[in-house]
């Protein structure tokens, strides 16, 4: 008897022996599922594991695949970069809370802007009204900018910046930026999320229609290749698809068929895939399914591999890599019990970790309320720092390979990601499949059914559907000062008196002629924020040419 006929033989006994004890002490409930619903077996052997084969589909850390991980040693060299997403309302507030957190140990900034900067309007623009610096900093021009980092070497510090359709204009502020502290582009290290197809789908801060908007993107990758080299001109983000209401395999699937649809647009536009391939990068959500959430993480990182090898031909091995950050999940932060929320992010953050993220950011107990305070932050950020010193998680690399119930999980994720693929592939791709709202129904489908299960008791969400206490009204919560309106509307009026009136003029007709031919837009955009162009001013020369997206209603 060979080892696997030993281990079924065992196997069934053991199912024997469990079917007669049932009746006397039943399982709890009846069906067991994963955070995505799921199926979860009350058992997994390495009968589970059969027929995969250790080199070609886990491998070794740092090599191809890549499933467990892209760096060989992982942790042990460095951390992951502790990053607290901050940013409200002005630029001078923002610069204190980021001056905070480098003080309390974060290692990179993540930059929030308000709703306005992020659909290309200026804070006195009538759209504006009540929204600016409410949930994130408000930036109107160069000036702002310049405000923000003021007293930060960004030579010294990696920068995310969450912003999309105008992912152009603040990338552009930033270099201007950087180059008044004597800093070369090539000096910078960060990341633009610059993902516009996930904005189609979950999130809504999109501006101009898909083709223009992949446009702006490729101009993107290209001049950063030559201009910026060590800035990662896109993180491809599953975060808002998890957050919208999908199922870990969605978030792994549409997040990957984007991907596709970047790639494919800049080899179009005459890009070498290894020029821009590296500098690709990823950006995932973090749930409360720990070990649903660590397969998540290492399913994507193999499916890249494999598409960037197979399907794209990339010759060099950081083409193949799949880097990305994290962010736990605010879709699972209560109101109720707000303290429970330490627990869910703890949690989240240590998936990332034994997932093998290279950045990390971890939500603060109150943002089911408000912004966080200075002091939720802290915990937020001390989290990190205890997984990182004290959990012993960051000793050893992908710790939790070898795991029968894991690595079954993760050959699940992949060929449930493997299968949307092929199904976006027949639509004609992820930007045709986004406009026929074949994504948006899918998420919308599993998000009812979470919402159904949550309503039904069927899953708990503890202090929310079980476990109920009466609290008071919550205290000491962070507000924006509504009157953060009127000093950006003070200060844009204060720079259109004193800025070359004439210089921007040109700066913004040049960017028009340049935007109705086929030049790359990157060096017009960073003239006019050199100018001080707003950002309002920029982002309508744009609209004047591509015009704006209307969203497909999807019921």
């Amino acid at each position: 008897m060979n080892d696997n006929e030993a281990i079924r033989s065992g196997f069934e006994a053991y199912t024997e022996g469990v079917e007669k004890s049932l009746g006397k002490f039943p399982e709890r409930k009846k069906k067991f599922v994963t955070g995505s619903n799921a199926p979860v077996e009350r058992l997994y052997t390495p009968l589970d594991l059969e027929g995969r084969d250790y080199l070609a589909d886990q491998g070794f850390p740092g090599s191809y695949p890549f499933t467990r991980g892209v760096q060989n040693t992982l942790y042990r060299g460095r951390f992951w970069t502790m990053r607290q997403y901050a940013g409200f309302a002005t630029a001078e507030e923002s610069n204190k809370r980021y001056k905070y957190l480098l003080e309390q140990g974060q290692t990179g900034l993540s930059v929030a802007f308000d709703l306005p900067t992020q659909i290309g309007y200026d804070s006195d623009h009538p759209l504006s009204q009540g929204e600016v610096g409410k949930v994130g900093v408000a930036i109107d021009s160069l000036a702002d900018m310049e405000i923000l980092f003021d007293g930060i070497p960004l030579d010294k510090v990696s920068t995310s910046m969450t912003i999309n359709a105008p992912a152009s204009v603040l990338l552009a502020m930033y270099i201007a930026v950087a180059e008044k502290q004597g800093v070369t582009p090539d000096k910078l290290n960060g990341t633009i999320q610059n993902d516009i197809l996930k904005e189609y789908v979950a999130r809504g801060t999109y501006i101009f229609p898909p083709a223009p908007s992949m446009r702006l993107i490729t101009d993107i990758f290209e001049y950063c290749s030559k201009e910026v080299p060590n800035w990662n001109t896109i993180s491809i983000s599953g975060y808002h698809i998890r957050e919208a209401g999908s199922t870990a395999v969605q978030e792994v699937a549409f997040t990957l068929a984007d991907g596709v649809a970047y790639v494919e647009a800049a080899v179009k536009a005459g890009l070498d895939v290894d020029e821009f391939a590296p500098r690709l990068s990823f950006f995932f959500n973090s749930h409360n399914d720990l070990f649903e959430e660590v397969a998540k993480f290492r399913a994507a990182r193999r499916v890249w591999a494999r598409i960037m090898k197979e399907r794209f031909g990339a010759k060099n091995p950081k083409s193949w890599m799949l880097r990305f950050h994290t962010q736990t999940a605010g879709s699972t932060l209560t109101a109720q019990q707000p303290d429970n929320n330490v627990v869910r992010v703890t949690l989240q953050a240590l998936a990332a970790v034994l997932g093998g993220t290279q950045s990390l950011h971890t939500n603060s107990k109150d943002e089911a309320l408000a912004l966080p305070t200075e002091d939720s932050v802290r915990v937020a950020l001390r989290t990190q720092q205890i997984i990182a010193y004290e959990s012993g998680a960051a000793e050893t690399v992908d710790p939790l390979a070898g795991s029968y119930y894991v690595e079954t999980l993760t050959n699940r994720i992949e060929e449930g990601a493997w299968d949307y693929i092929r199904k976006i592939d027949s639509l004609g791709g992820a930007v045709k499949a986004i406009e026929n709202g074949y994504v948006q129904q899918e998420i919308q489908d599993a998000a009812y059914t979470y919402q159904m299960d949550v309503e039904a008791g069927e899953r708990i969400v503890v202090g929310l559907n079980k476990f109920q206490v009466k609290e008071s009204a919550p205290e000491g919560l962070l507000k924006v000062d509504p009157a953060v309106g009127k000093l950006q509307e003070k200060k844009l009026a204060e720079l259109r008196g004193k800025r070359d009136a004439e210089a921007v003029r040109k700066s913004l007709a040049d960017l028009k002629t340049a935007a109705q031919g086929s030049d790359n837009l990157m060096p017009r955009i960073l003239e006019a924020v050199r100018r001080y162009a707003t950002l309002g001013e920029i982002c309508d020369v744009l609209r004047g040419v591509f015009g704006e997206y209307q969203q497909k209603v999807v019921l």
